[in-house]
């Protein structure tokens, strides 16, 4: 029987996806620890929002019941993305770093948790959206000797499968040609609500002010209206199909903000004058209504002509996208194996706690990768000691347990403990 598996996590954000990623974990956690033969144990060692921070210097554990207030009452000086990587790359077992935010600073910090051989498990769109050299430094960090693993399936489609099964259509020779679909909760729910396909639908302004009572839209409706959330979402896709897009900035977005309206100074106040604008939305509405269509906010990537798109676009009614539920996602990927039929996701995709499951699945997936990997090391190295075992002592016996020395090189930090 393999020793148990240490694995210590580190959380940064304990919003709402925090929070509930924080729950998620501590079920996790239980579980994990009493799988038979080798349990895993995790171990939460560092806790961080934006203006407290909560550890241990000796890498003792955190309470997954009472981090809330343990955090809340934290008097512990904080600690700057460099100082947090060092803390924990000096911890003496493998590490799991989650950002639950959507901060820039931490998303830059990316490549050197990775190269101190820390993985990194984030919804973080800015990460894998903004400009391309940061992209491109992430996964060339991850892709370094000693390197951490990099997990980010929540950045596009909150739970959803989506980034998952493009990797898996690029990485076995398909041809990927075109994705379409709709990338937001937000704008699902309110063309949904705007303008049924059974018709009727309420005022645009209405249906904005229902969508933000409800939580589907940020606190300033306008950083969804803006469409750059749909356009982040594009720029990752479309990079992983090697469509090289310098930022979320340099193709066509429309957004849904009156121009009036931009620089106002606050989402209230945004609110209170929206309502002059619905005359011109419900032009838009009767001009597709009558050609018997819906309008839907929807994204698309022309593979072939590098070329995205971002905008109100008009369907059938019986078309797949202009049918959708609630705050349903749905994303089409047209590729040379699904050409006749394009295979396509579809579910909710947007939520937190929906959120929170695509970024505890990532962990999931990490200490999968990091469990296989250690119980290989140790069949690699039991196999060595049984054969240097075998051997009787003499000159053949030194020249085996030389080989096997310098086949095994330096150990890691889980041989070091044991």
């Amino acid at each position: 029987m393999y020793a148990p598996r240490q694995v210590y996590i580190a959380v940064i954000g304990t919003g709402g996806v925090g929070s509930h990623v924080l729950s998620q974990l501590a079920a996790l956690s239980q579980r994990f620890s009493q799988c038979v033969g080798t349990p895993i144990y995790l171990s939460l060692i560092l806790l961080c929002r934006s203006n407290k921070i909560l550890y241990h210097k000796g890498y003792g554990p955190l309470s997954l019941q009472s981090w809330e207030a343990d955090l809340k009452t934290s008097t512990l000086p904080m600690m700057s993305m460099v100082g947090i990587a060092q803390f924990l790359s000096a911890a003496p077992a493998s590490v799991v770093m989650i950002d639950n935010t959507s901060n820039q600073e931490v998303a830059e910090s990316y490549p050197l948790f990775l190269k101190h051989g820390m993985s990194v498990v984030t919804p973080n769109k800015k990460a894998f959206s903004g400009d391309i050299s940061l992209y491109e430094d992430i996964f060339n960090a991850a892709a370094s000797s000693g390197a951490g693993l990099m997990y980010h399936e929540s950045s596009v489609g909150a739970a959803l499968p989506v980034i998952s099964t493009l990797k898996d259509l690029v990485d076995t020779g398909d041809e990927v040609r075109k994705i379409e679909g709709i990338f937001s909760g937000t704008m699902s729910f309110l063309f949904n609500s705007f303008m049924p396909t059974s018709g009727g639908g309420g005022k645009f302004s209405e249906e904005v002010k229902k969508a933000r009572d409800l939580g589907y839209t940020e606190p300033d409706p306008r950083d969804d209206l803006n469409g750059l959330d749909v356009a982040r979402k594009l720029t990752i896709l479309a990079r992983l199909c090697g469509v090289p897009v310098p930022s979320p900035t340099d193709f066509p977005v429309q957004s849904l903000i009156p121009e009036p309206l931009e620089s106002v100074s606050s989402g209230g106040e945004f609110m209170e004058k929206l309502a002059d604008y619905d005359a011109d939305f419900e032009k838009v509405k009767k001009e597709a209504e009558a050609e018997g269509k819906v309008i839907r906010y929807t994204g698309s990537i022309d593979v072939a002509k590098k070329k995205i798109k971002v905008g109100l676009e008009k369907f059938d009614k019986s078309h797949a996208i202009a049918s959708l539920k609630g705050s349903d996602n749905i994303i089409s990927f047209h590729t040379r194996r699904y050409s006749e039929h394009p295979l396509t996701i579809q579910g909710a995709g947007a939520g937190q706690e929906v959120t929170a499951m695509g970024v505890t699945a990532d962990l999931i997936k990490v200490l999968q990768r990091l469990h296989f990997s250690v119980v290989a090391r140790e069949e690699e190295l039991s196999s060595l000691i049984r054969m240097i075992e075998m051997s009787r002592t003499g000159p053949d016996n030194l020249v085996v347990m030389v080989d096997a020395a310098r086949f095994i090189g330096p150990v890691g930090r889980d041989e070091e403990r044991e």
